[in-house]
């Protein structure tokens, strides 16, 4: 073996840690789950309860915004108590005892209390497992990790649309039978979680540490780039709605019911196969030019779906939708490792996740008001502008390669 060879296959071992693994295959049984009711939920809404896009943008606005609260209030404990695993384990196991439990729903309003509460296990656990993926792995390597987490996942989102589609083959387009069935994944998950997740043995937690830990403390001790950072993922947020306007769009240019999970499957193989190079080269030539150019394909795509009109157009579309999320889901992580002062890793994530789920609400919600007056094409175009606008602000912003500002695992 050459000695590139030899460098690159130990790259592979210090990013693809015991605990990065664990939690990949944990977020592939979890989004599998996910996955079999998440592109038919707005078909259930809009044909079984005759809702239209303005409930789904409040539904799923609701749903982010409270996800994202809970995210800083978790990360935020998980840094003072000193112990990540036990938020993590309650969160994936609350989302899989209540999402499944959409299937008795009668009303768009009992889907928002079951979105809100498969969402309140999101919050608790995704700054605690973000922040014990960086804990697990060098900074060299951090986008790969984070990389190889969101595959794992975009995995799930690849396994759970096809068997949906089998299933719905096989009862007839009965799409509650699907939603419950979705607890057999989710119970797989929480196993390996419960008994594969290893945690460092955390220190004592001093009285004094507890007393002077605080919220404002921790937003204190973040460097000034971070706090510029979180703001101009704020206005990237704001245009950018719930995908599910994206799969009642494709129903719009006549891609059939039957085959939404399909297209759903189509965004995430292109995810999946570029969530790790997109981490990889964000380690080789710096996270900031790897996010802009998947926030520009993202503006693109957007106002594309505005002016589509075949059916066609949204196959491709999705499907060149998924070199966004590839290029940017891992690395904005990564770049919050980088910025994020080692003991306070899970608060950064937590503002991460807050600023994001602060976004959330309006875009959807906006989104779904504009598509409801003015046409998709308004929307759609909406979205492209303040994508754009994000973009240029995060160009001129000036970072520091984590090695240089001395934030090393």
């Amino acid at each position: 073996m050459t000695p590139e060879k030899k460098t690159s296959a130990s790259g592979w071992r210090k990013g693809l840690t015991r605990n990065v693994v664990i939690l990949g295959f944990v977020s592939l049984l979890n989004d599998g789950a996910s996955e079999m009711i998440y592109p038919l939920l707005p078909v259930f809404l809009s044909t079984v309860l005759g809702a239209g896009p303005a409930a789904l943008g409040i539904i799923e606005g609701i749903a982010e915004t409270t996800a994202s609260l809970l995210k800083l209030y978790s990360g935020y404990w998980s840094d003072r108590v000193k112990k990540r695993k036990g938020w993590i384990v309650a969160g994936y196991s609350i989302s899989n005892v209540i999402r499944p439990l959409i299937a008795f729903s009668t009303s768009w309003l009992h889907v928002l209390v079951l979105r809100f509460s498969d969402r309140v296990g999101k919050g608790l656990r995704t700054s605690p497992r973000d922040a014990i993926i960086a804990d697990s792995t060098p900074v060299e390597s951090r986008g790969l990790a984070y990389g190889f987490h969101r595959a794992m996942d975009h995995s799930g989102a690849i396994v759970g649309p096809l068997a949906a589609t089998a299933l719905l083959l096989v009862f007839h387009d009965d799409l509650k039978t699907i939603f419950l069935l979705s607890v057999i994944p989710g119970i797989l998950a929480v196993s390996l979680l419960l008994f594969g997740l290893k945690e460092k043995q955390a220190e004592p937690v001093s009285a004094a540490s507890k007393t002077t830990f605080n919220f404002r403390a921790a937003w204190n001790e973040m460097p000034p780039a971070f706090k510029k950072y979180l703001g101009i993922i704020l206005i990237f947020t704001l245009g950018n709605s719930t995908d599910a306007f994206l799969l009642l769009r494709a129903q719009q240019l006549g891609v059939p019911i039957a085959l939404l999970p399909m297209i759903w499957v189509v965004l995430h193989i292109v995810k999946m196969g570029l969530s790790v190079p997109g981490g990889i080269i964000s380690d080789r030539i710096g996270r900031k030019k790897v996010i802009v150019t998947g926030w520009v394909v993202y503006a693109l795509v957007y106002a594309a779906f505005g002016a589509a009109t075949q059916n066609w157009h949204a196959w491709a579309l999705f499907a060149v939708y998924g070199i966004y999320f590839g290029l940017t889901e891992g690395v904005e992580k990564a770049l919050v490792a980088d910025f994020a002062p080692s003991h306070l890793r899970g608060s950064a994530f937590g503002l991460y996740h807050l600023v994001v789920g602060l976004g959330a609400l309006p875009a959807s919600l906006i989104f779904g008001l504009v598509w409801q007056q003015f046409g998709s094409a308004a929307a759609f175009g909406m979205g492209a502008c303040l994508a754009v606008l994000a973009s240029v602000m995060l160009m001129v912003l000036a970072i520091k390669r984590p090695e240089i500002a001395g934030n090393h695992v």
